[in-house]
């Protein structure tokens, strides 16, 4: 059976798009089992939000999406975050590899993610939806590292393909909603690197420590 090339193209930039959100998965995960029980109550750059708020948040979406890549996703409880658990760290653990494992299960780019933090109207595209959580986490991942005070290089290519997604999110009054993971969008000094552009435009300001937290 032959394939046309955009068919190829669209399954590349599939595959592609997985490969560097299972990067951003690691890459959160290596900074999220340096975090000791002391470190949850830390500030994070997500407004009011302490560092066991965020990883309950990342470890939800993790279940959202993994159960919307197979068909799931609009079942809200997958979507609640998890109740409180003695070893959130491990939870977050597992959350993490069963979303890369069900990302790994899409073998169509068109095939439909329901995505209800994002909209009930209409299904999302596998692609669009894998790439949603790719900058989700690039972003959180900078969370966790600034709220323990320890860095965080992405990668180029991680920061290359998310930084036109988050220029692309909708800045408008929802930011302001309480729990929204994203804060309004603030302007980008001159010359700013492509992370900080990135950041900069989901609402953090790259200059974040948690000693000036309010």
């Amino acid at each position: 059976m032959r394939t046309n090339s955009r068919d190829t193209t669209d399954l590349d930039r599939l595959d592609h798009l997985r490969a560097l959100d299972a990067e951003a998965v690691r890459d959160s995960l290596t900074l999220i089992r340096r975090v000791t029980p002391g470190d949850l109550t830390r500030p994070t750059p997500c407004s009011a939000w302490t560092l066991a708020d965020l990883l309950a948040h990342m470890t939800a979406q993790h279940c959202g999406f993994a159960a919307a890549a197979l068909g799931q996703g609009e079942d809200l409880t997958h979507w609640a975050p998890p109740p409180p658990t003695e070893d959130p760290i491990a939870a977050y653990g597992e959350a993490a590899e069963r979303v890369v494992a069900a990302f790994a299960t899409v073998a169509a780019p068109d095939r439909p993610f329901t995505l209800p933090e994002l909209t009930i109207a209409r299904p999302i595209p596998a692609t669009r939806a894998i790439a949603f959580h790719l900058v989700d986490y690039v972003a959180h991942t900078w969370d966790v590292a600034r709220s323990l005070g320890v860095p965080y290089v992405p990668g180029p290519d991680l920061v290359r393909a998310a930084l036109p997604i988050a220029l692309a999110v909708p800045d408008g009054d929802a930011r302001l909603s309480p729990g929204s993971p994203f804060a309004p969008g603030l302007s980008a000094t001159a010359g700013a690197s492509e992370l900080d552009r990135m950041l900069t435009a989901l609402g953090r300001s790259p200059d974040w420590r948690p000693d000036t937290a309010c």
